[in-house]
């Protein structure tokens, strides 16, 4: 392999590894992350590979997943151990370079190329990763090593869990070609069908066929995917940098439909920005949401605030009409909200009549206070509560 070594890192079952790690009596278990009571509304977070055996998958509502796996393990989630964790896993991450990209607290790509000489080739790198996470934290991460990131992420996830594969030039016909199209980024359930329609089965397929008819039959994605099944990726390792903005996003395992189930994930994205927010003594004037739909097409859509805020009925409020303005009632691959424009709190201008905004202020720093001591968040929004339930 010559060229770009990059390893994308993803920790297996994160959430729910780090409560079986934490309780021997969850080890083997089916653990279900992100509520303790199932048969009240909310959605998975993450579920161990026990519980994935029954069906459960991250983003199925709770109560679909108590019938699915009635003798599994339900827990909220502990955000403020997972982070702390994670801090541990991407200080490691640096001592092998500085070229670290974050993409979730599980996962990131890593940048190795001018790393090799000091510890050696993109595989031992990518094994001292492994050993040590295992070692040092007790938890297994999948490793994939190639020269661009789609490859590294698609080798990533072909062995899960706890695997560890290289693709390179030399067995990407081998490796890659046999696979569905689904595994082309971009290539949702629908479009699946439309290319297999189209005689295009295989990711091998799709690289045999002409670029252009691609481009002509299936627009910018037929492009994409062209590039993509002949191990193309120009993108790079983009290692992260102070943060202009505070946001979340999260990737659905499958397309979600249900817009209740989008706007109470937006919600629970919305709980943790503003606990960020807050956290670090800032505020924001703009909102901004952003919806990748199955096709890959992605939207965005931003609102400027009359004021600066880190309240989370605000921010919600804001980022649910921007929601309905983007949500054309497709399939959703991912939903994300960010705020932006941020300045310290101690820079906004007294609010004279803002005693019911002091006393939301108030409400909200109790809730950050409460969740500090018990790691989870205690008190929460109206749309996180199952209706049947007073």
């Amino acid at each position: 392999m010559s060229g770009l070594y990059i390893i994308h890192v993803d920790m297996d079952a994160f959430y729910a590894a780090v409560e079986q790690r934490d309780d021997p009596k969850l080890m083997g278990k089916p653990v279900i992350i992100g509520g303790a009571d199932p048969t009240k509304r909310g959605v998975v977070s993450t579920a161990s590979y026990e519980a994935r055996k029954c069906g459960v998958h991250s983003a199925m509502p709770l109560k679909e997943a108590y019938r699915r796996c009635p003798r599994g393990f339900y827990l909220p989630v502990n955000m403020k151990k997972y982070k702390s964790v994670s801090k541990e896993i991407f200080q490691l991450f640096g001592e092998y370079t500085p070229l670290v990209e974050t993409i979730a607290l599980d996962e990131a790509f890593l940048d190795v190329t001018g790393s090799v000489r000091l510890f050696g080739p993109a595989e031992k790198i990518g094994q001292l990763i492994k050993e040590r996470i295992k070692r040092e934290l007790d938890l297994t991460a999948s490793i994939g090593i190639s020269y661009n990131k789609y490859l590294a992420k698609l080798a990533s996830d072909l062995n899960k869990p706890d695997g560890f594969l290289m693709v390179n030039k030399g067995n990407l016909e081998r490796i890659v070609h046999p696979l569905p199209v689904t595994r082309l980024w971009g290539v949702g359930a629908k479009m699946a069908l439309k290319l297999n329609a189209a005689g295009h089965n295989t990711i091998g397929n799709i690289a045999k066929a002409d670029p252009v008819d691609l481009r002509r039959q299936f627009g910018v994605l037929g492009e994409h995917i062209s590039l993509l099944s002949r191990g193309i990726d120009q993108r790079q390792v983009i290692p992260d940098h102070e943060a202009k903005s505070v946001g979340r996003e999260t990737t659905f395992p499958r397309d979600v439909s249900s817009r209740e189930i989008l706007l109470s994930v937006l919600m629970q994205l919305v709980e943790d920005v503003c606990y960020r927010l807050r956290a670090e003594d800032l505020r924001g004037y703009c909102v901004t949401v952003k919806i990748r739909y199955e096709d890959f097409e992605t939207h965005t859509k931003q609102a400027t605030l009359d004021r600066m805020t880190n309240l989370e009925h605000e921010v919600f409020e804001t980022a649910r009409s921007l929601f309905n303005e983007l949500h054309s009632r497709r399939a959703v691959r991912l939903l994300g909200i960010s705020v932006s424009r941020l300045s310290s709190e101690n820079e906004e201008q007294l609010d004279l009549f803002g005693e019911n905004r002091q006393k939301h202020d108030v409400l909200a720093r109790t809730s950050d206070m409460l969740r500090k001591k018990y790691g989870r968040p205690l008190i929460t929004r109206a749309r996180g509560v199952d209706k049947d339930n007073d």
